[in-house]
């Protein structure tokens, strides 16, 4: 055999296994997937006023083990399901049987539960129809979350998410009982009695401002009247507005330009008027006490205009002395002796 042919063969065989595992899978995907079952089973019939939610391969379950599926569903006189599925031969479904439909989880999915009823317990035969006196739909949850609505919108998503769920547990009877709901219940409650004063209180608060709002209904409706009026104005003047933002603009370029040429000797007048501050500081005591005695210069002063708009001198005494050209001095001296000038 040629080494073309081994290859060829090698490649054969694998190809071969990798189909041959390929079709497992793949049988056994179907199978998990589509619920399907290789024991010998029983075919029945359950008449529903409601089988929403059911689909083709629903689970059927007894005692929570799953034992059958959903093969068909269809509508009989015009209101009713009819609802065709089967179960495993050892499956024990008796003439007294009660067929439930029920939550599997809270995104929708449900199944058949077969439980024992009272009365005959021999079984069912085989094509044999469970009538609706004997079924049961699925729980309505709209009709049961709509009285719970005042309580959900108290709670967080979380703590709703749970709520609902234990609820769907005990209605449909699988895990927990009414004593736990009621005390979760009782618990979500007495939080919200802890807040029942501050809930209170902010109604109270909130009472008092529309009380204070209503009494002053005329004064709002005017403001309302006369904000709207002030809008109107506004839209009505807006270009007008706009235009006068425009001069502001130009006005502020060209004081700008006016500051820029300033500013060195505003600046320097500013350091001068701190100097000065600063020895206006220095000699307050001196300034205070001019200040003091300026009122009694000024009375004195004032005399001496009573007969006219000039004032009227007489020179005591005089010093002082006269530079010459020459850069000399001459000292210069006068004293009048007369009797008024030893008045003082």
């Amino acid at each position: 055999m040629s080494l073309l042919d081994k290859r060829t063969t090698g490649d054969f065989v694998k190809l071969v296994i990798f189909i041959v595992v390929t079709t497992l899978a793949t049988g056994v995907l179907v199978v998990l997937i589509g619920n399907l079952s290789f024991r010998p089973s029983r075919d029945y019939q359950a008449v529903f006023s409601d089988s929403s939610g059911l689909v083709n391969g629903s689970e059927v379950r007894i005692a929570g083990v799953r034992v059958g599926t959903v093969k068909s569903i269809k509508v009989v006189d015009r209101s009713r399901a009819l609802v065709d599925f089967s179960v495993d031969d050892d499956a024990t479904v008796t003439r007294s049987s009660e067929a439930t439909i029920r939550y599997r989880d809270l995104v929708g999915g449900r199944y058949i539960s077969i439980t024992q009823g009272v009365g005959n317990t021999t079984r069912l035969p085989e094509g044999a129809t469970i009538p609706i006196s004997r079924t049961h739909p699925a729980l309505d949850l709209t009709v049961l979350f709509n009285g719970f609505k005042p309580l959900f919108a108290a709670l967080t998503p979380s703590d709703v998410n749970k709520l609902s769920y234990e609820i769907i547990q005990v209605f449909q009877g699988e895990g927990g009982n009414l004593e736990g709901l009621l005390q979760n219940t009782a618990s979500i409650t007495s939080t919200l009695a802890d807040r029942d004063h501050v809930i209170g209180q902010m109604i109270d608060n909130l009472n008092a401002v529309l009380r204070t709002i209503g009494q002053r209904d005329h004064q709002l409706g005017d403001l309302i009247v006369q904000f709207r009026s002030f809008m109107h104005g506004l839209m009505t003047d807006r270009q007008a507005i706009l235009g006068s933002l425009n001069q502001i603009s130009d006005l502020s370029q060209q004081t700008a330009d006016l500051v820029t040429g300033i500013r060195p000797s505003f600046v320097e007048d500013v350091k001068q008027l701190r100097r000065t501050a600063g020895n206006l500081k220095r000699g307050r005591g001196e300034l205070d006490r001019a200040l003091q005695i300026l009122p009694i210069k000024l009375t004195k002063i004032g005399r001496t205009a009573i007969y006219g708009s000039f004032f009227n001198f007489y020179l005591c005494q005089f010093t002082g002395q006269i530079t010459l050209p020459t850069g000399a001095t001459l000292p210069v001296h006068y004293n009048n002796g007369g009797a008024r000038c030893n008045l003082g």
